[in-house]
C-alpha cells in the first residue's frame, strides 16, 4: 500500500530531508508503507550531485542546499508541486533506468489531462513543452520551456526525492540559477501556458495516473 501525504503549508527543505530520510529507513526496515508526499517549499535552490557552481547565478537570493539527489541546480518554491516518491523497488523491479522513465511517463500522462504535450529530450533532464507562441530560436527551431524537473536517489532499492511540476510559481525566481545547467531554454508553468489549473487539480491527476504507471510486480 502506498500512503499519500499532503502538506498544506510550505515545508522547510531541511525538515523535508529529515522526514524523507526517516521514512526511507522505515521502509527499508519493513516498518512503514511506501509513500508519496505532496508539498511545496519556501523559495530555495538545491544543488544535485552534478551541480556546477557557475550555474548558481545569484547565490545570495535564496537559501542554497546541497543534496545527494542526481541532477544539477533546481528551484523550489510556492506554486510548484513537489512530489517526493518513496517506493521499494525490491517489489517493483530493481531497474533504476526503468524507474526514472516511469517518473517521466507519470509527469507526461498527468500533463496530458490538461491538454499539455510534455516531452523528453535527449541530454536534458526533466519534461519540456514546445512554445509555438514565442519567437523561434536563431536556427528556426521552436522554443522549448521546462515545466517539470526530476531528481532521484536510491538507497537499498528504496527511492526518495522525485519530481516537481510548475503550477503557478514566480518564474522570475528561476533567474538565480541556470536550471539543470541549460542556458538556451526557458521555464514555464501550467498557468503561464494559459491554463487556470489549481494545485488540487494537479494532485488529483497525479493520483489518477500513479497506480497505472507504478504497478507492483
Amino acid at each position: 500500500m502506498v500512503e499519500w501525504i499532503t502538506s498544506d503549508d510550505p515545508v522547510p527543505y531541511p525538515q523535508a530531508l529529515e522526514e524523507m530520510e526517516s521514512r526511507v529507513a522505515e521502509i527499508i526496515a519493513g516498518t512503514a508503507d511506501e509513500a508519496v508526499w505532496l508539498l511545496e517549499h519556501p523559495p530555495l535552490y538545491t544543488a544535485g550531485t552534478s551541480a556546477r557552481r557557475e550555474d548558481l547565478v545569484d547565490p545570495d537570493r535564496f537559501p542554497v542546499y546541497d543534496t545527494r539527489r542526481g541532477g544539477q541546480y533546481t528551484y523550489h518554491g510556492p506554486g510548484q508541486r513537489v512530489a517526493y516518491v518513496m517506493l521499494d523497488l525490491n517489489w517493483r523491479g530493481r531497474d533504476v533506468r526503468a524507474y526514472v522513465h516511469a517518473l517521466e511517463r507519470w509527469v507526461i500522462d498527468t500533463l496530458a489531462e490538461f491538454n499539455i504535450k510534455g516531452e523528453i529530450r535527449e541530454g536534458r533532464v526533466g519534461v519540456w513543452v514546445t512554445r509555438p507562441d514565442k519567437p523561434t530560436n536563431p536556427d528556426g527551431t521552436l522554443r522549448e520551456d521546462k515545466i517539470a524537473a526530476i531528481g532521484v536517489r536510491i538507497r537499498k532499492w528504496v527511492t526518495f526525492h522525485g519530481i516537481s511540476i510548475n503550477v503557478e510559481p514566480d518564474l522570475s525566481h528561476f533567474d538565480g540559477i541556470i536550471p539543470c545547467g541549460i542556458r538556451e531554454h526557458g521555464v514555464t508553468s501550467l498557468v503561464d501556458l494559459g491554463l487556470p489549473v489549481t494545485m488540487e487539480d494537479l494532485d488529483l491527476a497525479l493520483r489518477r495516473n500513479f497506480d497505472r504507471i507504478f504497478p507492483v510486480e
